[in-house]
């Protein structure tokens, strides 16, 4: 039988000099890779686990409209104003130069049409916590995804939760996208 430790080819740990009968692979090295030329001049490549902004990207037409939706329900909350009055005020008065998609503006007008049951239906699934208890963000997150789930038909359940869990990843807390995808879950389940 042969010791395969006679036969390494690879130096042992802790020899400071090259082994003679060591042969790398052709086109290995041990040398440090070279910084592709697409990275601008300065860029670290680093092991950093990833940012918040990082994460859960909104990359579709109608993720980014439903994020807008959930961004306009939670301004109108924190300035005490109707939300629907403000849609009203952006689509008059648009504050910046790309038009609110159509998408934003039936989901705002969907919740608000809906209000008093989309915010029951959360209340009555939230297991213990009041409505006025949960962050604004996914107060507004949760609005729109009961709104998808209960009153737009185009929208399987399955996916509301998911966009959902998308928009708390990115907008809210560490701890929402667990609660967002609880609380819509339990919501599509029972629709």
């Amino acid at each position: 039988m042969v010791d395969p430790a006679e036969h390494s080819t690879r130096p042992a740990a802790g020899d400071d000099a090259p082994d003679a009968d060591f042969d790398e692979p052709s086109g290995w090295s041990s040398a440090p890779l070279p910084v592709p030329s697409s990275l601008p001049e300065g860029a670290v490549l680093d092991d950093r686990p990833p940012r918040r902004s990082d994460r859960g990207r909104l990359t579709s037409a109608r993720s980014k409209a439903r994020k807008a939706a959930v961004e306009l329900l939670f301004e109108a909350e924190q300035r005490g104003m109707n939300a629907g009055d403000l849609l009203a005020d952006r689509l008059a008065t648009p504050t910046t130069q790309v038009p609110l998609r159509d998408y934003t503006v039936a989901a705002v007008r969907g919740v608000v049409e809906h209000w008093a049951e989309i915010d029951e239906t959360i209340q009555t699934y939230s297991r213990g916590w009041r409505l006025e208890r949960m962050p604004a963000v996914d107060r507004a997150i949760l609005r729109v995804g009961t709104w998808e789930i209960l009153h737009n038909p185009d929208v399987p359940g399955g996916v509301a939760v998911s966009e959902g869990v998308v928009l708390a990843t990115v907008l809210s807390t560490d701890d929402s996208p667990g609660f967002v995808n609880g609380l819509l879950s339990r919501i599509a389940e029972t629709a």
